[in-house]
Parts: structure tokens; C-alpha cells; sequence
């Protein structure tokens, strides 16, 4: 006959196993987020760039794989005090069940690396992309979400207060990472932004931006749906296991607000685009998609415990704050690509600051009390910390890298294109498209430019021919030329005619 005790052993072994599973399969869901952040980031540069930024991609987790198992997830969640952990140093001492919570906690880990490269794409170095990368998943990450999410941490433990007779423990609550993950994340990537500077035409000399566009919108589009799916599951799983009582309401839950704040900041996004609020009056997919990614972004740190109407209404605030950090960093004449500030900072002030507000029962438009009033100062103290945190940690590399000089590529890698001399592939090598049937040298017509910046040896069809207007200068077809123009003439007269060798640039040769 079973006992009581054996039975209840097993009953415990399932929860675990049923936990071990939950952490496990999110997590490979999560890290499908890596493919989104790829085609996202390698639809919106240029062509000439499209292996550079698809490399950094991968090895944000490949090399973050490295630092968080070295060291990363010791400071987050290794026995330590209230600032950082130190134990489990390479997974000494971690059992094969926690297993599962490195790698859950590692994707999100790898996800803060990553919204950093798309702001610094198409100028910066390999080897500065290695070193931040390093330093952000292994050390400026993994700090914070020590304080936020361990045990121990000094935002996860608060203080207890005496309520109504009662003592009650308060700190900073941040269920998926509005603050921990993507407040982080969006500030190393403007401090990035800002120190490496601009790309070459990106402003004029009023400082009006002048827009570079990406090669490929559906290539973007597949990767923000991607995101998308992913964030269901980022959001999703969040309480980090399944088997405890209320798992399976705030998973539900988490789910559900992810899609209703995506819709509230697509939603408004494409109506303040269209509108001519913030833009040119035009049913912008880009937008659109920016202002849904900044939606699900803003609902983080709530969303397990939102009515579905807050949900919506996080969405939208966030959709409003992408259209003015985006307004507001194009003022400053911050060149961010992928707008990473925008959608990961501006969304993760929103979410962190909605929480204690709309939390239900708890929060402050709920209920006004010491408990919310409480709960909102640490979530506010919170959001400075991190801040603060990632500002100064960030400021501190990206200076040392720009001041020892390896930040940014050289003009020449810029104008060319990083592809070739760095990675000696090129995305969409010339020899490997058209067939060689035909032959159409007149460059007036769709057919004969085609065929002409393509390569010999292939045929274009085109089922109408065209006439084209040839940009009269090179200059109206790329406006960093007219920046890198106006530098060399600078140059010029400063300091006269320099000889240099064919094929160099500053940063040494094509090699």
C-alpha cells in the first residue's frame, strides 16, 4: 500500500518536472526572438550590411552563451548580498534542474544584448560589437536583474511597512522586464548611438535628418512577427513556473494583455501617422509595426495582473511615447536605425510606471492607499536605479571603445559596405541571380539599369519597358556621399592634399 508521504513525493516530482518543461519549452519559444531581431534589424539596413548585422545577431546569444554560463549568471542569481550574486560561477554547483532556469534566464539575458545592435548598425566595429556585447550579457544585465528579480536583491526585497496594523513587505515589481530588460537595453542602445555619432548622411548640415531606408520591409516584417510570437511567450512565462496556485490565471492573463497593448500601439501609431500628428499622413507599416513592438514592450511589467481594458489603454500610452522618443532622438541628431530607443526605452518607462498604477485591486487608480502610494515610490526608485545603472556602465565602454579607437569602421567600410571586408560574403552576390538568355545594354529602361548594376550575363524581365530619369550626381542617389564630400573638403583646407594608397582607408586595408 502507498503511504500519504510517497504519494505526496510524487505529486512533487511531477510539479517539478511539469516546471522543468514550462521553463525549457518558453524559453526555446524566447529564443526564437533572435531569428525576429535578425530579419528585423537586416531588413531595415542596407543590402551592403545584411551579413554584418545577421552575424551579431547570432552571436549576441552565441557569445552571451558564453558570459552568462562563465559569470553572468552568478551576479544575477547566485547566493551573494543585495547588490550581486557570486556563486554558481560556470554552473559549479547548480543542479541539473536548475538547469532549465539558466537557460530561461539566459534568453532573456541575450535579448538586452541584442536591442543594442540594431541602434549602432552599419558603423559599428566587430570587435567593439564583441567587447559591449560581452559586457551587457554578462555583467551590466545580469546586476540588475539581481536587484529586481533574486531573492536577495534590494529591488525585489524592498522594505516592510506597518499598514493598517499589519506589516507588509513593498518593492519594485517588474513581472516580464518593462524595467530590468528592455528600460536597459534601450539606454545602452542610445548611449551607443550618441557616442559612435550618426552615419554618413544621415543629417544635413541644418540638421534635418535625411532618411537612409532599409533594403527590405518584408524582410523587416517577418522578423517583427516573429517578435510578436515570441513575446507571447516572453510575457507568457514570465512566473516562471506552472504548477502553483494562480499560474495558470496570470499566465493567461499575461497572454491576453500582450495582444491588447500590441493592438492599442498599432493602433494608434498608424492613426497619429496617418493623421499627419507625427509623420506624412501615411498608412505607415513600419510605424504600425514599431508602435505594436513598443505596445507589448510597455505591458511587461503588469501584464499577468491587468483587466484586458488596461492592457489596451498600456498600449496605447506606449505607442504615444515611441512617436516621441523617435521625434525627440531625431532632434538630438541621434541616428537609431531601429529605433531601438524608442520602442525599448520609451516602452519600458511606460511599463514600469503603468504597473503600480493599474495593477487591479492593488494598484494606485484602484486603490489609493499607503500599500499603492508605497508600491509606485519603489517602482520609481526602481526605474532610476536601472537607469542610472546601465546610463553610467554604458557611457563607461562605449567611451573606452571610441577612445581607443576601435568603435567605428572607417568612412571607406561605411561607403562600401561592411560585408565584404569584414566577412567576405555578400548577401545577394551578383553571379547568382539572372541566366544569361538575352542580352539589353540600353540604360535608359527598367531592364537595361537592372541588368547593368546586377552583373554580365543576366536578363531582367520586365513585362513593360520604362522610361527612367538617371539621378544627374551620384550625390542625389546616395546622401552620404555629400556628407563624406564635405568632410574631405574640410580636410582639404585644413590641412592640404594627402596622398594615401589606393584600396586603404584609417583602419587599414581591405582585408
Amino acid at each position: 500500500m502507498t503511504t500519504g508521504a510517497t504519494i505526496q513525493e510524487r505529486v512533487d516530482n511531477v510539479d517539478i518536472a511539469l516546471d522543468t518543461m514550462f521553463l525549457l519549452v518558453f524559453g526555446i519559444f524566447i529564443y526564437l526572438m533572435q531569428a525576429g531581431f535578425a530579419f528585423l534589424e537586416a531588413g531595415a539596413v542596407r543590402s551592403k550590411n545584411t551579413v554584418n548585422i545577421l552575424i551579431k545577431n547570432a552571436l549576441d546569444s552565441f557569445f552571451g552563451g558564453v558570459s552568462y554560463w562563465l559569470f553572468g549568471y552568478a551576479f544575477a542569481y547566485g547566493e551573494g548580498n543585495v547588490f550581486i550574486g557570486f556563486s554558481h560561477f560556470a554552473h559549479t554547483g547548480l543542479t541539473h534542474t536548475g538547469y532549465a532556469h539558466w537557460f530561461f534566464q539566459f534568453v532573456f539575458a541575450a535579448t538586452a544584448a541584442t536591442i543594442v545592435s540594431g541602434a549602432v548598425a552599419e558603423r559599428c566595429d566587430f570587435m567593439a560589437y564583441i567587447i559591449y556585447s560581452t559586457c551587457v550579457t554578462g555583467f551590466i544585465y545580469p546586476v540588475v536583474s539581481h536587484w529586481a528579480w533574486s531573492d536577495g536583491g534590494w529591488l525585489s526585497r524592498g522594505d516592510i511597512y506597518e499598514i493598517d496594523g499589519q506589516m507588509v513587505q513593498i518593492g519594485y515589481h517588474d513581472f516580464a522586464g518593462s524595467g530590468v530588460v528592455h528600460l536597459l537595453g534601450g539606454t545602452v542602445a542610445f548611449v551607443g548611438a550618441y557616442i559612435i555619432g550618426p552615419r554618413l548622411g544621415r543629417f544635413d548640415e541644418n540638421g534635418k535628418p535625411i532618411e537612409i531606408r532599409g533594403h527590405n520591409i518584408p524582410y523587416a516584417a517577418l522578423g517583427g512577427f516573429i517578435l510578436v510570437f515570441g513575446f507571447f511567450a516572453f510575457n507568457g512565462s514570465s512566473s516562471g513556473s506552472i504548477t502553483k496556485p494562480g499560474d495558470e490565471e496570470s499566465v493567461a492573463s499575461a497572454v491576453v494583455n500582450t495582444v491588447m497593448a500590441a493592438s492599442g500601439g498599432a493602433f494608434i501609431t498608424l492613426l497619429l501617422k496617418r493623421t499627419h500628428t507625427f509623420g506624412d499622413s501615411k498608412w505607415s507599416f513600419l510605424t504600425t509595426l514599431n508602435g505594436s513592438l513598443t505596445g507589448m514592450v510597455s505591458v511587461c511589467a503588469g501584464c499577468h495582473a491587468y483587466r484586458t481594458y488596461c492592457g489596451f489603454f498600456v498600449g496605447l500610452c506606449g505607442g504615444l511615447m515611441y512617436l516621441f522618443i523617435n521625434w525627440a532622438v531625431l532632434k538630438m541628431q541621434v541616428d537609431d536605425p531601429l529605433d531601438a530607443t524608442a520602442v525599448h526605452f520609451g516602452g519600458g518607462v511606460v511599463g514600469a510606471f503603468a504597473a503600480p498604477l493599474l495593477t487591479f485591486e492593488t494598484g494606485v487608480f484602484y486603490n489609493w492607499n499607503k500599500a499603492s502610494v508605497l508600491y509606485l515610490g519603489w517602482q520609481v526608485a526602481g526605474m532610476i536605479a536601472i537607469f542610472l545603472w546601465a546610463l553610467t556602465l554604458s557611457i563607461l565602454v562605449f567611451g573606452l571603445l571610441k577612445k581607443a579607437g576601435i568603435l567605428r569602421v572607417s568612412e571607406e567600410y561605411e561607403m562600401k559596405g561592411l560585408d565584404l571586408p569584414k566577412h567576405g560574403e555578400a548577401a545577394y552576390p551578383a553571379e547568382a541571380y539572372g541566366h544569361g538568355w538575352g542580352d539589353d545594354q540600353n540604360t535608359t529602361t527598367i531592364r537595361g539599369l537592372a541588368k547593368n548594376s546586377i552583373g554580365p550575363m543576366t536578363t531582367v524581365i520586365v513585362v513593360q519597358e520604362v522610361p527612367v530619369d538617371r539621378p544627374k550626381t551620384q550625390e542625389a542617389e546616395h546622401p552620404e556621399v555629400t556628407a563624406l564630400n564635405k568632410i574631405r573638403k574640410q580636410e582639404l583646407l585644413k590641412n592640404g592634399p594627402v596622398e594615401t594608397q589606393p584600396g586603404t582607408s584609417d583602419s587599414g586595408t581591405w582585408s
